[in-house]
């Protein structure tokens, strides 16, 4: 449509002036919106929050976590997430072996399923082979069932992938429910989320604003009735750790050991063929095929054997609690067990635990109040 200007009550002279500036105006914006359809979809303006876990990407904490951050529509949410529970891994990383990516949904969220570690999901996502985003304002890992605690948190292959995305330098928390067995439920997970949820919105409020501790990554733990919970408090690492026994089993009592063997010897063999080191698992073939496996439930008593027998034995670790009496207050795993929603900083670095404490206690004091 032209643009025209009716010049009935004023001199020609200023008509016309007006008349280009017009037309140069109209020029100017059909200008900018071919110059507007030119360029590229931006990317959302969202914070970019990358989600990952211990437990496996069908756990229930990791799907009701996802949901919640998207339920307001301000995140931009990813998952990466191990495939299958490797809540106990700790910190291990996958090298010499090929890992599987898979993509899927989670809670509505673009994920992908790695065959690999947590720490493995979180160094692939953030190599930026899987996702378009150069990096994401937070990595979060949970909300696991189980707490962890003092040395536990070694053990841990949700502390890990919290861990790992602070060592690629981006800010991480890692959030456990202290799940009690045949007294915890799936909606406690619920609670568990939207216990944490001002913690993770404060967190990614003082990333943007470059307040947020620097040189750590906080692991907050959530009691077991979330709802009742005393409030928040800044922790210390705890001595504590859980009991590793191990119980030597037999084939008798545990078929299911001897069948798992066998089947994995059958898939080592199928390996075999397939052209990975042929010729050294011929080798192996034709050397076990002269030795006597011999089941013993004790080497003590076994004996002495010959070179031409193996001994084959058969053992299962099981945890157990171990609690300890802590006079401190401020440690995570007492501060849990009496209620409290429990923030404790934890990092690479021996030195400047102080340090980092002072910073965390200051960030929380400010963050949680929402005097900021």
């Amino acid at each position: 449509m032209a643009t025209s200007v009716k010049n009935n009550f004023l001199n020609h002279a200023l008509a016309s002036k007006l008349q280009q500036a017009l037309i140069r105006r109209k020029d100017s914006v059909q200008e900018q919106h071919q110059s507007k359809a030119k360029e590229p979809t931006k990317a959302s303006s969202k914070p970019v929050v990358l989600v990952t876990n211990g437990e496996g990407i069908d756990s229930p904490g990791l799907t009701f976590l996802v949901e919640a951050l998207l339920r307001d529509a301000l995140l931009d949410v990813h998952v990466c997430a191990p495939q299958s529970d490797r809540s106990l891994c700790g910190h291990s990383v996958t090298t010499g072996e090929t890992l599987a990516v898979c993509s899927t949904q989670v809670g509505g969220a673009n994920a992908f399923e790695v065959s690999g570690t947590p720490a493995d999901c979180v160094s692939l996502a953030l190599s930026g082979a899987l996702f378009s985003w150069s990096k994401p304002v937070l990595v979060i890992s949970g909300v696991n069932k189980g707490a962890t605690c003092g040395y536990d948190t070694l053990y841990s292959g949700a502390v890990a992938g919290a861990r790992e995305a602070m060592i690629c330098g981006v800010p991480s928390l890692c959030i456990s429910l202290n799940w009690e067995k045949n007294v915890s439920c799936e909606s406690d997970l619920k609670d568990a989320v939207a216990v944490c949820l001002p913690l993770i919105q404060a967190a990614i409020s003082d990333i943007q604003k470059g307040i947020f501790p620097k040189n750590c990554f906080l692991n907050i733990g959530i009691p077991s009735c979330p709802l009742t919970n005393k409030g928040v408090k800044v922790t210390r690492q705890s001595p504590n750790r859980a009991s590793l026994n191990w119980q030597a089993v037999s084939t008798n009592r545990n078929p299911s050991a001897g069948h798992y063997m066998s089947n994995q010897q059958s898939l080592g063999i199928m390996l075999a063929k397939l052209g990975r080191d042929a010729s050294a698992a011929a080798a192996a073939r034709r050397l076990n095929s002269n030795r006597k496996n011999v089941e013993i439930e004790s080497i003590g008593v076994a004996g002495k054997f010959s070179s031409q027998q193996s001994i084959k034995k058969y053992f299962r670790m099981e945890l157990t609690e171990k609690r300890q009496e802590n006079k401190e207050d401020d440690l995570d795993s007492r501060a849990l067990e009496e209620g409290y929603v429990t923030v404790t900083p934890l990092s690479v670095y021996e030195n400047g635990d102080m340090e980092i404490q002072s910073s965390v206690s200051s960030w929380l004091a400010i963050g949680v109040s929402g005097d900021q």
